[in-house]
């Protein structure tokens, strides 16, 4: 499997290192997606192999979700970790992948509202705050 771009991609498009190396990326990453693609349906054709790899996903993605959990109270990525932990279990399992659906959407939304509250925060004026609190 090579993951260097074709001779007659290169010379169709323009000539610089940083094009050169994002097509080399996108190759390997492509070409990544398809070797997985056909492990996984492998394991599918063995009912042994396909039981023990959900078991291995549920168990990590689980592990996962219960970690960002225990983490969410605390300053950091606890969120996105149990989100991520979500994805891994909804890459196996139709129920969470529903969940992970929902759970990144209410996501989005609340970082688009603090997004905006900064920008109205950012933009106000002084005046527009009302009074500081006496120190």
């Amino acid at each position: 499997m090579t993951v260097t771009p074709d001779p007659d991609e290169l010379a169709a498009t323009p000539a610089s290192a940083t094009a050169a190396a994002g097509r080399m990326v996108g190759a390997a990453f492509s070409s990544g997606k398809r070797a997985a693609g056909r492990a996984r349906e492998a394991i599918r054709g063995n009912p042994s192999a396909d039981r023990a790899y959900r078991t291995a996903v549920g168990v990590t993605g689980g592990a996962t979700v219960a970690l960002g959990v225990v983490l969410m109270p605390l300053p950091g990525p606890g969120t996105l970790i149990a989100l991520g932990g979500l994805a891994m279990l909804g890459s196996e399992f139709e129920g969470a992948r529903k969940v992970s659906t929902k759970a990144t959407a209410a996501a989005k939304t609340a970082a688009a509202k603090v997004a905006e509250r900064r920008a109205r925060r950012s933009s106000s004026t002084p005046a527009d705050r009302g009074p500081s609190p006496a120190a």
